[in-house]
């Protein structure tokens, strides 16, 4: 049992500090310039992005912004009610959003409210 206590902190730790690097491939604000030379600034995403998801047998995990988060658990403010193999739900209040594994173009729109 220790092995496998010592791999699961390793992973969680690692985990953890990749989420704190930025992305290296994202080029300096000086270089972000419009065909008139005007600077660019830079669209952030607030949506949250589904990375990986991890299905086991007693475990459904989804990877959202670099956080593991299990089905059940909070992230941010909304609860992982659902992972499959290519999406994952978070839902907030009554709100429902579908996070994909792999996306078409733009975010999913919100599911309407069940009755």
């Amino acid at each position: 049992m220790k092995p496998r206590l010592c791999f699961l902190l390793a992973v969680l730790t690692s985990a953890a500090a990749h989420a704190q690097v930025a992305d290296p491939t994202v080029p300096p604000p000086e270089a972000r310039v419009n065909a008139e030379g005007q600077a660019v600034e830079a669209v952030v995403s607030s949506a949250p992005r589904l990375q990986s998801v991890l299905i086991g047998p007693h475990r459904r995990v989804a990877v959202i912004d670099g956080e593991t988060v299990r089905q059940g658990q909070k992230h941010r403010d909304a609860v992982l009610e659902k992972v499959t193999e290519t999406e994952a739900v978070l839902r907030r209040g009554t709100e429902r959003e579908v996070l994909k594994l792999f996306p078409s173009s733009g975010p999913a729109p919100a599911e309407p409210k069940q009755r």
